[in-house]
């Protein structure tokens, strides 16, 4: 039997009741012994967009928040419940940067937590720019196109993977590559 992390539910959202941890199908989920109902964690899922410009540097922003106050990622957030992931991909680069982007294929998923608030999926999807102008906002207080052989400061390992397997390629890719699949830590 495994035990779930704790919860940020400590109340049953049908009668108020205290939940209290209680075994269900192998594992311990907060119950309500009221009424019965048991709290399920959804997992947290993110996008993210990697966009270049016609000198083939990445857009990147700087964080305004922790974790990583100060370092540089791709422009990403959260998905909202029933957002197209594509839509969620362009409307936070919109939001992060000014730039209206075009989305276009799904470039890797990335799985498990990074950090603590972070996603346990992330979505990276390839962006192309469209128009807008370049500006900070939202939860970033910077936002530049940057070289592959000057990258600022990144907040993520991730960041550095995906950006390794954009513009190293799966064939020269070291051995901690960029991952292409499930098993490795999700930013956002």
């Amino acid at each position: 039997m495994t035990e779930a992390p704790t919860p940020e539910a400590r109340f049953c959202i049908r009668c108020g009741t205290p939940l209290v941890p209680q075994e269900h199908m192998g594992e311990i989920r907060p119950t309500c012994p009221r009424c019965g109902w048991r709290y399920f964690e959804d997992p947290k899922v993110a996008v993210a967009v990697l966009v270049t410009d016609e000198h083939n540097r990445v857009l990147l922003v700087r964080r305004r928040v922790d974790p990583h106050k100060g370092k540089w990622t791709l422009p990403s957030g959260f998905l909202n419940a029933r957002e197209d992931p594509k839509e969620a991909a362009r409307r936070e680069c919109l939001e992060e940067t000014g730039l209206d982007v075009e989305i276009g294929p799904l470039l890797t998923l990335l799985t498990g937590r990074e950090h603590a608030r972070g996603a346990d999926l992330l979505l990276v999807y390839q962006g192309r720019l469209r128009g807008g102008q370049l500006h900070a906002a939202d939860d970033v207080d910077d936002a530049r196109f940057f070289p592959p052989d000057a990258l600022p400061d990144l907040a993520f390992t991730s960041t550095r993977r995906i950006l390794q397997g954009f513009w190293m390629g799966p064939a020269t890719q070291p051995e901690d590559g960029p991952p292409r699949t499930t098993g490795q830590n999700a930013q956002a």
